[in-house]
Protein backbone atom coordinates (compact mmCIF):
# COMPACT_ATOMS: atom_id res chain seq x y z
CA UNK A 1 0.00 0.00 0.00
CA UNK A 2 1.39 3.99 -0.78
CA UNK A 3 -0.25 6.79 0.47
CA UNK A 4 0.53 10.10 -1.07
CA UNK A 5 0.16 13.45 0.51
CA UNK A 6 -0.81 16.86 -1.73
CA UNK A 7 -1.50 20.03 -1.31
CA UNK A 8 -1.32 23.83 -2.85
CA UNK A 9 -0.93 27.28 -1.85
CA UNK A 10 0.09 30.54 -3.42
CA UNK A 11 1.54 33.71 -0.43
CA UNK A 12 0.79 31.30 2.28
CA UNK A 13 4.06 32.14 4.12
CA UNK A 14 3.54 36.03 4.27
CA UNK A 15 -0.13 35.17 5.17
CA UNK A 16 0.77 33.13 8.25
CA UNK A 17 -0.19 29.62 7.43
CA UNK A 18 1.58 26.83 9.25
CA UNK A 19 2.50 25.09 5.73
CA UNK A 20 5.91 23.61 7.41
CA UNK A 21 4.21 22.14 10.01
CA UNK A 22 0.78 20.81 7.94
CA UNK A 23 3.22 18.93 5.50
CA UNK A 24 5.48 17.44 8.55
CA UNK A 25 2.74 16.32 10.17
CA UNK A 26 2.00 13.39 7.91
CA UNK A 27 5.23 13.12 5.99
CA UNK A 28 5.93 10.14 8.52
CA UNK A 29 2.93 8.40 7.11
CA UNK A 30 2.91 9.34 3.36
CA UNK A 31 5.58 7.65 0.79
CA UNK A 32 5.50 11.10 -1.42
CA UNK A 33 4.25 14.58 -0.70
CA UNK A 34 2.99 16.83 -4.51
CA UNK A 35 2.76 20.19 -3.40
CA UNK A 36 1.46 22.74 -6.21
CA UNK A 37 3.65 26.12 -5.47
CA UNK A 38 1.29 29.31 -7.13
CA UNK A 39 3.90 32.04 -8.05
CA UNK A 40 3.45 34.47 -5.40
CA UNK A 41 4.37 38.26 -4.56
CA UNK A 42 7.69 38.98 -4.44
CA UNK A 43 7.68 39.11 -0.14
CA UNK A 44 6.34 35.53 0.22
CA UNK A 45 8.63 33.17 1.35
CA UNK A 46 7.16 30.04 0.90
CA UNK A 47 9.25 28.58 -1.34
CA UNK A 48 12.24 29.40 1.53
CA UNK A 49 10.05 27.58 4.19
CA UNK A 50 9.60 24.72 1.96
CA UNK A 51 13.08 24.07 1.58
CA UNK A 52 13.35 23.50 5.11
CA UNK A 53 11.34 20.60 4.73
CA UNK A 54 14.60 18.47 3.90
CA UNK A 55 12.86 14.81 3.47
CA UNK A 56 12.98 13.02 -0.29
CA UNK A 57 9.75 13.00 -0.11
CA UNK A 58 8.62 16.44 -1.03
CA UNK A 59 7.88 17.08 -4.65
CA UNK A 60 7.33 20.80 -5.18
CA UNK A 61 4.98 21.44 -8.65
CA UNK A 62 5.54 25.25 -9.66
CA UNK A 63 2.21 26.44 -11.08
CA UNK A 64 0.71 30.17 -12.52
CA UNK A 65 -2.52 31.03 -11.07
CA UNK A 66 -5.62 32.39 -13.13
CA UNK A 67 -8.33 33.31 -11.60
CA UNK A 68 -10.46 35.00 -14.45
CA UNK A 69 -10.23 31.21 -15.95
CA UNK A 70 -11.24 29.62 -12.95
CA UNK A 71 -13.43 32.43 -10.78
CA UNK A 72 -15.59 32.01 -8.08
CA UNK A 73 -12.70 29.86 -5.81
CA UNK A 74 -12.73 27.64 -8.60
CA UNK A 75 -8.65 28.26 -8.92
CA UNK A 76 -8.19 26.15 -5.46
CA UNK A 77 -9.72 23.06 -6.62
CA UNK A 78 -8.15 23.49 -9.93
CA UNK A 79 -4.86 24.03 -8.16
CA UNK A 80 -6.12 21.26 -6.16
CA UNK A 81 -5.97 18.85 -8.90
CA UNK A 82 -2.81 19.61 -10.75
CA UNK A 83 -1.34 18.47 -7.16
CA UNK A 84 -3.53 15.26 -7.09
CA UNK A 85 -2.65 14.90 -10.92
CA UNK A 86 1.02 13.97 -9.57
CA UNK A 87 0.28 11.35 -6.90
CA UNK A 88 1.03 7.93 -7.52
CA UNK A 89 -0.42 6.54 -4.45
CA UNK A 90 -3.27 4.33 -3.66
CA UNK A 91 -4.90 6.33 -1.35
CA UNK A 92 -3.90 10.11 -1.71
CA UNK A 93 -3.77 12.27 1.73
CA UNK A 94 -5.05 15.76 1.28
CA UNK A 95 -4.47 18.34 3.92
CA UNK A 96 -4.83 22.23 3.06
CA UNK A 97 -2.29 24.86 4.62
CA UNK A 98 -3.66 25.35 7.77
CA UNK A 99 -4.41 22.31 8.42
CA UNK A 100 -2.28 19.86 11.05
CA UNK A 101 -2.60 16.78 11.93
CA UNK A 102 -1.85 15.30 15.77
CA UNK A 103 1.08 12.36 15.27
CA UNK A 104 -1.51 10.06 17.91
CA UNK A 105 -3.64 9.81 14.93
CA UNK A 106 -1.12 8.28 12.49
CA UNK A 107 -1.55 4.61 13.41
CA UNK A 108 -5.25 4.64 13.61
CA UNK A 109 -4.91 6.47 9.73
CA UNK A 110 -2.87 3.80 8.42
CA UNK A 111 -4.69 1.21 9.67
CA UNK A 112 -7.98 2.08 8.45
CA UNK A 113 -6.41 2.91 5.15
CA UNK A 114 -4.89 -0.96 5.11
CA UNK A 115 -8.28 -2.20 6.69
CA UNK A 116 -10.20 -0.70 3.36
CA UNK A 117 -7.55 -0.96 0.60
CA UNK A 118 -9.36 -3.99 -1.30
CA UNK A 119 -12.65 -2.57 -0.13
CA UNK A 120 -13.35 -0.59 -3.66
CA UNK A 121 -17.25 0.50 -2.30
CA UNK A 122 -15.09 3.03 -0.16
CA UNK A 123 -13.85 6.01 -2.28
CA UNK A 124 -12.54 8.24 0.51
CA UNK A 125 -12.34 8.21 4.28
CA UNK A 126 -14.13 11.07 6.37
CA UNK A 127 -12.53 13.47 9.27
CA UNK A 128 -13.87 15.29 11.81
CA UNK A 129 -12.17 18.65 12.25
CA UNK A 130 -11.13 20.70 15.13
CA UNK A 131 -11.87 24.65 13.99
CA UNK A 132 -9.52 26.84 16.70
CA UNK A 133 -10.66 30.50 16.78
CA UNK A 134 -8.24 33.47 17.85
CA UNK A 135 -5.50 31.70 20.24
CA UNK A 136 -4.55 28.20 20.39
CA UNK A 137 -6.65 28.05 23.35
CA UNK A 138 -9.92 28.27 22.01
CA UNK A 139 -11.88 26.13 19.07
CA UNK A 140 -15.55 26.20 17.82
CA UNK A 141 -18.25 24.31 18.53
CA UNK A 142 -20.72 26.14 16.84
CA UNK A 143 -23.24 25.13 14.28
CA UNK A 144 -22.46 25.96 10.80
CA UNK A 145 -18.77 24.75 10.81
CA UNK A 146 -18.25 22.59 8.87
CA UNK A 147 -17.73 19.35 11.43
CA UNK A 148 -16.68 16.45 9.25
CA UNK A 149 -14.96 16.24 5.68
CA UNK A 150 -13.36 14.16 3.01
CA UNK A 151 -9.35 14.38 3.66
CA UNK A 152 -8.24 10.76 1.82
CA UNK A 153 -9.70 9.55 -1.19
CA UNK A 154 -8.77 6.83 -3.50
CA UNK A 155 -6.18 7.59 -6.82
CA UNK A 156 -9.20 7.58 -9.47
CA UNK A 157 -8.66 10.26 -12.56
CA UNK A 158 -12.53 11.05 -12.21
CA UNK A 159 -12.27 12.12 -8.59
CA UNK A 160 -11.74 15.93 -8.34
CA UNK A 161 -11.23 18.69 -6.27
CA UNK A 162 -14.50 20.14 -6.00
CA UNK A 163 -16.09 24.01 -5.56
CA UNK A 164 -13.43 25.81 -3.87
CA UNK A 165 -11.45 22.78 -2.77
CA UNK A 166 -13.34 22.03 0.20
CA UNK A 167 -14.23 18.51 -0.79
CA UNK A 168 -14.46 16.02 -3.78
CA UNK A 169 -16.54 14.10 -6.12
CA UNK A 170 -16.34 12.07 -8.58
CA UNK A 171 -16.85 13.87 -12.20
CA UNK A 172 -16.40 11.63 -15.33
CA UNK A 173 -16.26 13.28 -18.14
CA UNK A 174 -14.88 16.07 -16.42
CA UNK A 175 -14.44 19.51 -18.21
CA UNK A 176 -11.03 20.53 -16.88
CA UNK A 177 -12.78 23.56 -15.72
CA UNK A 178 -16.90 23.49 -14.54
CA UNK A 179 -15.58 22.78 -10.81
CA UNK A 180 -18.82 24.04 -9.37
CA UNK A 181 -20.89 21.80 -11.76
CA UNK A 182 -23.40 19.49 -9.64
CA UNK A 183 -25.14 17.78 -12.86
CA UNK A 184 -23.79 14.88 -13.48
CA UNK A 185 -21.01 14.58 -10.27
CA UNK A 186 -21.55 11.97 -7.34
CA UNK A 187 -20.89 12.11 -4.12
CA UNK A 188 -17.87 9.68 -2.86
CA UNK A 189 -18.96 6.87 -0.89
CA UNK A 190 -16.61 6.95 1.98
CA UNK A 191 -15.75 5.44 5.17
CA UNK A 192 -15.03 7.40 8.99
CA UNK A 193 -12.12 7.43 10.42
CA UNK A 194 -11.18 8.11 13.77
CA UNK A 195 -9.01 10.63 13.91
CA UNK A 196 -9.54 14.94 13.54
CA UNK A 197 -7.84 17.38 11.57
CA UNK A 198 -6.72 20.75 13.25
CA UNK A 199 -7.80 23.77 11.39
CA UNK A 200 -5.40 26.38 12.42
CA UNK A 201 -6.80 29.02 9.66
CA UNK A 202 -8.36 31.27 12.32
CA UNK A 203 -5.72 31.58 14.14
CA UNK A 204 -3.64 34.88 13.23
CA UNK A 205 -2.44 37.95 14.22
CA UNK A 206 -5.30 39.86 13.20
CA UNK A 207 -3.83 42.37 10.74
CA UNK A 208 -3.22 39.07 8.76
CA UNK A 209 -6.13 37.37 9.72
CA UNK A 210 -7.82 40.29 7.48
CA UNK A 211 -5.05 40.22 5.18
CA UNK A 212 -6.05 36.72 4.45
CA UNK A 213 -9.65 36.79 4.36
CA UNK A 214 -9.35 39.40 1.87
CA UNK A 215 -6.97 37.27 -0.14
CA UNK A 216 -9.90 34.38 -0.19
CA UNK A 217 -12.51 37.10 -1.30
CA UNK A 218 -9.98 38.03 -3.72
CA UNK A 219 -9.97 34.91 -5.57
CA UNK A 220 -13.84 34.22 -4.97
CA UNK A 221 -15.38 37.09 -5.71
CA UNK A 222 -12.71 39.43 -8.14
CA UNK A 223 -10.25 42.23 -6.62
CA UNK A 224 -12.67 44.72 -7.59
CA UNK A 225 -14.96 43.56 -5.60
CA UNK A 226 -12.90 42.08 -2.65
CA UNK A 227 -11.85 46.05 -2.54
CA UNK A 228 -15.01 47.27 -2.35
CA UNK A 229 -15.98 44.73 0.62
CA UNK A 230 -12.87 45.95 2.74
CA UNK A 231 -12.64 49.77 1.34
CA UNK A 232 -14.68 50.75 5.07
CA UNK A 233 -13.11 47.55 7.38
CA UNK A 234 -10.84 48.37 10.06
CA UNK A 235 -7.41 46.97 8.92
CA UNK A 236 -7.18 44.21 12.13
CA UNK A 237 -9.97 41.42 12.13
CA UNK A 238 -12.33 41.45 15.93
CA UNK A 239 -12.50 37.74 16.80
CA UNK A 240 -14.80 38.76 19.55
CA UNK A 241 -14.77 37.77 23.15
CA UNK A 242 -13.07 34.18 23.14
CA UNK A 243 -14.61 33.18 26.56
CA UNK A 244 -17.83 32.67 24.50
CA UNK A 245 -16.60 29.94 23.01
CA UNK A 246 -15.42 26.29 24.33
CA UNK A 247 -11.71 26.21 25.59
CA UNK A 248 -9.13 23.24 24.39
CA UNK A 249 -7.20 21.65 27.39
CA UNK A 250 -5.73 19.06 24.84
CA UNK A 251 -2.49 18.46 23.22
CA UNK A 252 -1.75 20.13 20.24
CA UNK A 253 0.43 18.24 17.58
CA UNK A 254 3.86 18.16 18.23
CA UNK A 255 5.07 19.55 14.41
CA UNK A 256 3.30 23.16 15.95
CA UNK A 257 5.58 23.91 18.92
CA UNK A 258 7.53 26.18 17.60
CA UNK A 259 5.14 27.88 15.16
CA UNK A 260 2.72 28.42 17.93
CA UNK A 261 6.04 29.52 20.83
CA UNK A 262 5.25 32.85 17.89
CA UNK A 263 1.61 33.25 19.45
CA UNK A 264 2.49 37.46 19.98
CA UNK A 265 -1.23 38.61 19.53
CA UNK A 266 -2.67 37.73 22.94
CA UNK A 267 -3.17 41.71 24.21
CA UNK A 268 -5.31 42.24 20.78
CA UNK A 269 -7.84 39.63 21.65
CA UNK A 270 -11.18 40.01 23.86
CA UNK A 271 -11.40 37.26 27.12
CA UNK A 272 -14.48 39.29 28.14
CA UNK A 273 -16.86 42.12 28.05
CA UNK A 274 -19.57 42.64 25.47
CA UNK A 275 -19.37 42.35 21.47
CA UNK A 276 -18.26 45.60 20.04
CA UNK A 277 -21.28 46.92 18.36
CA UNK A 278 -19.48 48.49 15.25
CA UNK A 279 -19.14 45.13 13.67
CA UNK A 280 -21.74 42.65 12.58
CA UNK A 281 -21.87 39.27 14.51
CA UNK A 282 -20.02 36.26 13.68
CA UNK A 283 -21.18 33.30 12.98
CA UNK A 284 -20.83 31.79 16.70
CA UNK A 285 -22.63 35.07 17.94
CA UNK A 286 -26.02 35.13 16.06
CA UNK A 287 -28.97 34.25 17.88
CA UNK A 288 -29.95 31.29 15.62
CA UNK A 289 -26.85 29.85 15.49
CA UNK A 290 -26.58 30.08 19.09
CA UNK A 291 -29.60 28.63 19.67
CA UNK A 292 -29.34 25.53 17.11
CA UNK A 293 -25.66 24.92 18.72
CA UNK A 294 -27.36 24.35 21.89
CA UNK A 295 -30.03 22.53 20.27
CA UNK A 296 -27.03 20.18 18.85
CA UNK A 297 -24.53 19.89 21.99
CA UNK A 298 -27.80 19.47 24.81
CA UNK A 299 -30.34 17.66 22.86
CA UNK A 300 -29.05 15.87 20.09
CA UNK A 301 -25.88 14.68 21.64
CA UNK A 302 -23.63 16.44 19.14
CA UNK A 303 -25.48 15.83 16.02
CA UNK A 304 -25.66 18.67 13.42
CA UNK A 305 -28.57 19.97 12.09
CA UNK A 306 -28.60 21.03 8.09
CA UNK A 307 -24.95 20.18 8.07
CA UNK A 308 -23.45 20.08 4.95
CA UNK A 309 -22.46 16.37 3.72
CA UNK A 310 -20.92 16.09 0.38
CA UNK A 311 -20.60 12.70 0.69
CA UNK A 312 -22.57 8.95 1.42
CA UNK A 313 -21.17 7.80 4.56
CA UNK A 314 -20.75 4.12 4.76
CA UNK A 315 -21.46 1.53 7.44
CA UNK A 316 -18.08 -0.34 7.35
Amino acid sequence: MQISGFSFGRNVSKLYYPIKESIESILPLVDEFVFALGKGDSDDTTRAVLAQITSPKLKIIDTEWDIQAFPNGMENAHQTDIAKAHCTGDWLFYVQADEVVHEKYLPVIKARCEALLDNEEVEGLLFAYKHFWGDYDHYQLSHGWYKNEIRIVRNKPDIHSWQSAQSFRRIPDFDGRSYRQEEGTHKLKVARVDAEIYHYGWVRPPDLMRQKSRALDTIHKGTQKAGELYADLPPAFDYGNLSKVPRFTDTHPAVMKDFMSQFDWQDQLQYSGPRNPNRAPHKHEQLKNRFLTWLEQRVLGGKELFGFENYELLKV
